[in-house]
């Protein structure tokens, strides 16, 4: 009998003990559930980009959750907004033309206004980047530079924005922000899995990037960590570290690189009114000024000089003729490395995949060769090209403007000799080039790259809800706290009578 009444109080104790564990364990839950379980709701994040070329610039307005993935936002581009006009380069020149370029800034800018929420406006950042034709007039006349850059500052900070800043970015920047670019749009930082939770792709690739503008051209690659240079950047993306190979060739764009090749052109010819050029087509002729091909900082103007002088250009189509003349303005033997490019700059061996865009692609894509191809075919149909009557090229490729036709034996050339001779791409690594515009229906460039990038530096603005009201928790933990009380007098009161 008395062992089955110790037997009793054993069970008691241990019942009585289990509720005071449970109920410890229930308080603890509750606080940690509502001080850590809180869901939390992040509004949208705005920022703008002005992309300021040499040619024109695009306003971009990107948006992304505040919620950000290991401390890079998603973004994602809603507007593009092409300002008429010529680039930021050209003002303050002519009066009338300034005109036209402030009203469509105006315009741009009313409509990328009407599509953020006036509620965002004071948070939202808005950037301004200038690129080659902005570094180009700022080696040639810094005090026009600055001065324009001045008043883009001042209209730009009279917006209802949070405005950072007007500035010239270097072409290293613009090689890795075109980079970030390519690699955000192919998906190889983030990708959403099952759970539609955005991680790091398994066994993540990246792709290098070459640009081709019109008054410099970059490429940019990953290489190994241990890789260090002035041309090395590291950049940290998602919570994950690059090292990110990138060199900008000023003077190498394609609208620059063709006035050098027309100041060889001219040079050797002894008739100014009948000047040969091997690298545009039989049939074609056109006349310019000097001025055209001398009014820049990247070629070496003449003696005598005469910025109103005509020249005849008279089609010669020679397709050796034209590659000897664009490989004269490339030095491929200069290096103090175990590997250059040209010009003695040093540069990796280029691997993986590569992504080759804006002048690259269009280039590629007057050929029919845009996507991907091999070397050889490029070659060959380079010479094919350049060997075609004007009237003949003029009926073929019917959607392509004069201007830019007239150009493109030269400009086939010139990349050409650009990627095999410069970056050393072979009949393999060629055949990893990929010639394109665009991503997923969004144009490659270093604007949404830099608002990755500076996305990193921009505080969410978050609000917390707990997962249960203040009266249901207080409520909760007043119940778990009476139990917890209650069961420890219990236990005292068992403990007193086993006792006695």
């Amino acid at each position: 009998m008395a062992s089955k009444q110790q037997m009793g109080y054993k069970c008691r104790v241990a019942g009585v003990l289990l509720l005071l564990l449970a109920s410890i364990a229930a308080l603890v839950a509750v606080a940690i559930i509502q001080d850590t379980w809180r869901s939390k709701e992040y509004t949208s994040e705005y920022g703008i980009v002005i992309d300021s070329g040499s040619s024109r610039s695009n306003v971009y307005l990107y948006e992304w959750p505040g919620e950000k993935e290991n401390e890079t936002g998603v973004v994602t581009e809603i507007m593009n907004c092409k300002v008429p006009g010529d680039g930021i380069s050209e003002m303050r020149v002519d009066p009338q033309k300034d005109a036209a370029s402030w009203k469509g800034f105006k315009d741009c800018m009313d409509n990328i206004t009407k599509a953020i929420p006036a509620e965002k406006h004071k948070t939202t950042p808005l950037f301004l980047g200038a690129t080659a034709g902005m570094r180009l007039l700022h080696k040639k006349d810094e005090r026009r530079s600055n001065e324009i850059l001045a008043n883009l500052t001042d209209y730009l900070s009279s917006l209802p924005f949070t405005f950072q800043n007007a500035s010239i970015i270097s072409g290293q920047e613009e090689g890795l922000y075109g980079w970030i670019t390519a690699n955000y749009l192919m998906g190889n930082f983030l990708e959403k899995n099952l759970w539609n939770t955005y991680v790091r792709p398994e066994g993540a690739k990246t792709v290098g990037s070459m640009d081709l503008g019109g008054a410099s051209t970059q490429i940019a690659f990953a290489v190994q960590d241990d890789l260090r240079g002035a041309d090395y950047m590291h950049v940290k993306l998602y919570g994950y570290p690059y090292n990110v190979y990138t060199h900008s060739f000023l003077c190498y764009g394609k609208n620059e690189a063709e006035k050098r090749i027309l100041d060889k052109v001219v040079q050797e010819s002894s008739d100014p009114a009948n000047v040969f050029n091997p690298c545009y087509p039989d049939g074609y002729n056109t006349t310019m000024n000097a001025s055209s091909i001398y009014d820049t900082e990247c070629t070496q103007k003449p003696k005598r000089y005469n910025p109103n002088q005509e020249f005849t250009i008279v089609g010669a189509a020679d397709s050796d003729k034209c590659r000897s003349i664009v490989r004269s303005i490339f030095d491929f033997k200069t290096c103090s490395s175990s590997q250059c490019s040209f010009n003695g700059v040093e540069q990796p061996p280029v691997t993986g995949d590569f992504m080759a865009y804006a002048g690259f692609f269009f280039i590629a894509k007057a050929l029919e060769l845009n996507g991907k191809s091999d070397l050889d075919k490029f070659n060959t149909t380079v010479k094919k090209f350049c060997h075609t009557n004007w009237t003949v090229l003029r009926k073929e490729k019917k959607m392509i403007s004069e201007k830019h036709l007239r150009t493109y034996c030269y400009g086939a050339h010139y990349v050409f000799t650009l990627l095999a001779d410069g970056y050393k791409f072979d009949r393999e690594t060629w055949k990893n080039i990929n010639f394109e515009r665009e991503v997923k229906k969004t144009s490659i460039g270093w604007s949404l790259g830099y608002m990755l990038s500076m996305s990193n530096m921009i505080p969410s603005e978050v609000k917390e809800t707990p997962p249960m009201t203040n009266p249901v928790f207080a409520g909760l933990i007043f119940l778990f706290s009476a139990l917890t009380i209650v069961t420890v007098v219990l236990v005292f009161i068992i403990l007193i009578r086993t006792c006695y």
